[in-house]
């Protein structure tokens, strides 16, 4: 049976736990109403750009439109990209563990191609770097910043890539936020840009100056940029919302591990006075 001394040192060591946890679900929660105000800013004007993308590729014969620009052209995928995000640190549950499960899925999902990964965030880049798999570039810290100027080399990577026709396709893997509880895993295809197959009805009329072909070579790029860093948001808020939740309950599990130690020091304590006194009783009992 531990000693009282042992059982106060422990109690102690937990204390200095919550206190950490504690400190790092408020940073997190900072930081989560943030990056949740970016997220949804940037969700509306993701949308409306791919309704106008959609829209401009609709005013165009369906095979004017493939011949429009060479991130439409569809090839058989046999080269593959994935851009994996995940987190630079650690406590935020099994944000990081879902990721990586879904992107070993992915690669076995497409074991007959050659799958090569970019990796935004340490836990991806330090897994798959242990398992033996092919990346190709890796952004550590880039979540801290997440700002378009940080993100646009890296789409612009990727299109470079696909007009060389060094990879075939390119897909994202990162956790969409939805609410500080819940995070969705998403995977989508950016590359080859999936264009719509007939009209499309839509709210909003536009009106283009230019040429549609032409301003759709435009709209293109601009658009696999803005996928690239609106999947960053997204997957900063959900790892903000992740960790704040892990620690939450980390905070609540210390507080109750350390009222089950005090409980114990002081049946301990009580044990050891009753003790005392029954031997005192004794020798008292034994000198008459």
């Amino acid at each position: 049976m531990p000693s009282l001394i042992d059982i106060r040192r422990r109690i102690r060591t937990v204390k200095n736990t919550q206190q950490v946890t504690k400190a790092m679900k408020m940073v997190s929660a900072a930081r989560l109403r943030r990056a949740q105000d970016r997220v949804l800013l940037a969700r509306p004007y993701a949308r409306i750009l791919g309704e106008l993308v959609a829209s401009v590729a609709a005013s165009l014969p369906r095979d004017e439109s493939a011949a429009a620009h060479t991130l439409l052209a569809k090839r058989p995928e046999k080269r593959i990209q994935l851009l994996l995000f995940t987190s630079d640190r650690g406590l935020a549950g099994a944000f990081n563990a879902n990721l990586i499960k879904a992107a070993q899925q992915f690669l076995a999902g497409h074991a007959s191609a050659t799958v090569e990964m970019e990796c935004i965030g340490r836990k991806g880049r330090d897994f798959f770097r242990k398992h033996g798999a092919a990346i190709v570039g890796e952004h550590i810290g880039l979540a801290a910043r997440a700002t378009h100027e940080e993100v646009a080399p890296i789409a612009t990577a990727v299109m470079d890539r696909y007009r060389r026709e060094e990879v075939d396709a390119v897909y994202i893997l990162y956790n969409e936020f939805k609410s500080v509880l819940s995070q969705k895993l998403t995977v989508t295809r950016i590359l080859p840009i999936e264009l719509p197959a007939g009209k499309l009805e839509t709210r909003t009329e536009y009106i283009f100056e230019q040429p549609p072909a032409e301003l759709l070579g435009l709209l293109l790029p601009r658009y696999v940029e803005v996928a690239v860093h609106h999947a960053l948001l997204e997957s900063t808020a959900a790892e903000y919302a992740a960790r704040m939740t892990a620690m939450d309950a980390a905070t609540t599990n210390a507080g109750e591990l350390i009222d089950k130690l005090t409980l114990h020091m002081n049946r301990v304590r009580q044990a050891s006075i009753t003790r005392e006194i029954i031997e005192v009783v004794s020798g008292a009992s034994s000198l008459e």
